[in-house]
């Protein structure tokens, strides 16, 4: 199948922008694609693809590790980028290629994608700034980690199943201010997991054809089902969720100082003096 046939009519029909505008930016929730059988998006596709990447664009390991396991804890897998992906039905791994869009065909994926949520993005939180893209290749039962990202995400599942585990963005009783602090100042997106967060998440299980909207700093895990998964994950950030972050690395500097400084507010609006002061400090070069 050719790019062009994939596209000879939206990727993203239109009840799925209809859900995007009652949840976007604060709400996860299910969303449909018709991007199915993309030669892109082929596992030998993506072997070459991951082959091609620098290693800083790439990263895997077992995939049969705990929810919470400690970033330096997870080991490797002792293959090869490409070996672990064409070989991902057996070997029980977990692998993403990050950055597509450094490789312009996969730019051009990404770009038109993101061009079909403008209408719904744009009205509610502005320039869509900084298009990313990530591929996830994951064998059956692999697990995704506890942990959150500072992007707003739609992921699309392709092949296989999983179920997104998705905790409110925001909620200190999951992803504490102190981790939010940590993280925008230069830590992991591993978050610390404790089994009594069970319960208190949204669950979206996922099939080809799928998707979900995830909030940005929305604590999730994945589980992959009994079959090998690949997912495209389609990023974009934006003022807000840039006023979000400082304010954040904003209240890690004030804590260093002996403050106590309270969780900003999730609408971002409201965090403006804190990121106007961070913007100003570090123009200053008062704060790293």
């Amino acid at each position: 199948m050719t790019a062009h046939q994939v596209f000879d009519r939206p990727v993203f029909p239109a009840e799925t922008l209809e859900t995007m505008e009652a949840l976007y930016p604060l709400q996860a929730g299910l969303l449909h694609h018709r991007l199915l059988d993309h030669p892109l998006l082929s596992l030998e596709a993506l072997a070459l693809l991951g082959e091609s990447l620098p290693a800083s664009q790439v990263e895997y390991n077992p995939g049969n590790v705990p929810i919470g396991i400690l970033p330096e804890e997870i080991p490797s897998n002792g293959l090869s980028i490409g070996e672990t992906i064409r070989t991902i039905d057996t070997n029980r791994s977990w692998a993403v290629l990050k950055n597509i869009e450094t490789v312009p065909d996969y730019r051009d994926l990404l770009m038109r994608l993101l061009g079909e949520l403008e209408p719904v993005v744009q009205p509610r939180t502005g320039a869509m700034l900084t298009p990313q893209g990530f591929i996830f290749i994951s064998s059956p039962g692999s697990i995704t980690p506890f942990h959150f990202d500072p992007e707003h995400n739609i992921l699309l599942q392709l092949r296989g199943t999983k179920v997104m585990n998705v905790w409110p963005a925001g909620d200190e009783r999951f992803a504490h201010r102190r981790e939010h602090e940590r993280y925008h100042t230069g830590g992991h997106r591993n978050l610390p997991w404790d089994t009594g967060y069970e319960g208190g998440q949204q669950a979206v299980p996922l099939v080809p054809g799928d998707a979900v909207l995830m909030p940005v700093m929305a604590p999730h895990y994945v589980a992959n089902g009994d079959a090998p998964s690949i997912s495209l994950s389609i990023t974009w950030r934006s003022e807000w969720s840039y006023r979000e972050s400082e304010a954040h690395a904003a209240n890690a500097a004030l804590r260093r100082i002996g403050f106590d400084p309270a969780m900003p507010p999730r609408w971002p609006s409201y965090a403006w003096f804190k990121s106007l002061g961070w913007r100003v400090a570090r123009k200053l070069r008062l704060v790293e």
